[in-house]
């Protein structure tokens, strides 16, 4: 990285800004879902995607990086709430879909609009498409996979970035985000693909938790607050990724008490932690020849 200066306060308070916005965006959320149901909340879930699309848009036209980030970070929460999560809620409700139940605790696993999402994979991938053929940027992940697919031609086919408001490119990276990890997430759980307690799910969590402070890393060399604060979203998510899935397997519990009833997980861990050392040791000869 060019920049070698690290910036440890701007990326405590981006990260602060992202922790105390997403529990606000929650909170606005749990108060409608308490309080309306039927044709009240699908009226309410598009008032407040309503208002989170009137931010993204006025972000267009204010001046500052900084401000332009937040209208469309907090923005692009409230769309999500509103015209995908509610909607999903609505429909789901209106047509019967039923939560994901425990056979032997009689929990619920996942609510019913969270076992549509997987619905959309080929909108998500069309989307991909998109960002990977035609749009040359910044993203890891997607460079990743557009060296990947394009290979020496990746600059040639994917030559020029689109039109470049702040506002807007926040907005698509947290709402890409969001959707992109409850799709992983929904198809590890699901039974007849992976499985809650399945080794690939376990790896998923455990390499996402490796990943975390990678990507944060990263942040830290942000000079600009609207770039911070936008790396600290990617750190937020894929961190969120573990939580969510050892939280919601519980496994890390289980590997404890009976480490021999699953081997594999052990495996898989073994190789990301090798992977990890790799990876460093990597990076640190990498570093060494620069100098």
């Amino acid at each position: 990285m060019s920049n070698k200066k690290l910036y440890w306060w701007k990326s405590i308070v981006s990260m602060g800004v992202i922790l105390g916005s997403m529990p606000m965006v929650h909170l606005v959320a749990r108060v409608l879902k308490d309080n309306y149901d039927g044709t009240q909340l699908l009226g309410a879930g598009m008032a407040v995607g309503f208002v989170g699309l009137v931010m993204v848009v006025v972000g267009v036209f204010v001046k500052g990086q900084t401000r332009q980030t937040l209208l469309g970070l907090i923005g692009g929460m409230f769309y999500w709430t509103g015209w995908v999560d509610f909607l999903f809620m609505y429909y789901a409700h209106r047509w019967g879909t039923h939560a994901e139940i425990d056979p032997v605790t009689g929990e619920v696993l996942s609510r019913p609009e969270y076992l549509l999402l997987p619905s959309t994979f080929g909108l998500w991938a069309m989307v991909m498409l998109l960002y990977i053929f035609c749009s040359r940027n910044a993203c890891n992940f997607l460079n990743w996979w557009q060296t990947l697919f394009l290979g020496k031609n990746k600059r040639l086919i994917a030559a020029r970035p689109m039109t470049r408001h702040t506002s807007i490119v926040t907005f698509m990276e947290i709402n890409t985000m969001l959707w992109t990890c409850y799709l992983l997430l929904m198809n590890l759980y699901d039974p007849q693909l992976f499985g809650r307690e399945s080794p690939v799910t376990f790896g998923v969590a455990f390499g996402a938790l490796l990943s975390a402070p990678y990507v944060f890393r990263k942040q830290l060399h942000l000079q600009s607050w609207g770039a911070n604060i936008r790396m600290g979203t990617a750190t937020v998510i894929v961190f969120w990724i573990a939580v969510e899935a050892f939280n919601r397997t519980d496994i890390i519990g289980k590997l404890i008490a009976h480490p021999s009833e699953y081997p594999w997980h052990w495996v898989v861990m073994v190789i990301e932690l090798c992977f990890l050392a790799g990876k460093i040791v990597k990076d640190a000869r990498a570093k060494k020849e620069k100098k």
